[in-house]
């Protein structure tokens, strides 16, 4: 039965902590007003009739906090990188110099800033909700199993301290973020 008990409760780290990369990830696509090649993670581009992500057709670089620039490995794909900035609707210009394109992300408007930290939060509160999901799943699946009273209740409490180290990082992670879109 301490088998079963530890694999419930592998499980759902496991299912935590992918919870938390998730987090991670989608923080990183929100932008705090410095330029960084990540921002254009999810371009993707018509290459030769197939969309293929803009990192698979050009070297893609920041010069400065507000510049990224990006590399294409062949010129005639310029048009092809710039339509697909645009249908990628991320708000940037792109220019090109017939070598390379070149975006100047914007400043942030002070208002802009408090939209993306409130959508920061937003995806802060979707993950303890999944936290919480698989909290209350591994607290069923110990309930199904065939183990004395204080065996499972120790084992929810075991459950109970992994899902508020989980939201302690969530909350971490936050904290984080919203002092990167806040600052100037």
């Amino acid at each position: 039965m301490k088998e079963e008990v530890e694999f419930i409760l592998d499980a759902v780290k496991e299912q935590m902590e992918t919870a938390i990369t998730h987090l991670i990830k989608e923080l990183s696509n929100v932008r705090a007003g410095k330029a960084t090649p990540s921002m254009l993670r999810n371009v993707m581009v018509d290459y030769y009739g197939s969309s293929t992500p803009l990192s698979q057709v050009a070297n893609v670089n920041t010069i400065d906090a507000h510049t990224i620039t990006v590399q294409p490995w062949e010129k005639s794909l310029i048009p092809e990188i710039e339509k697909g900035i645009q249908i990628a609707n991320l708000g940037f210009n792109p220019m090109n110099n017939g070598e390379s394109i070149i975006i100047n992300v914007p400043i942030l408007t002070e208002e802009r800033r408090r939209e993306l930290a409130k959508h920061a939060k937003s995806e802060t509160e979707d993950a303890k909700v999944s936290i919480r999901n698989d909290r209350k799943d591994a607290n069923s699946e110990l309930k199904k199993l065939d183990i004395s009273e204080d065996m499972l209740k120790n084992s929810e409490m075991d459950v109970q301290n992994l899902t508020d180290l989980f939201i302690k990082k969530i909350d971490d992670l936050y904290t984080t973020k919203e002092k990167e879109i806040m600052t100037i």
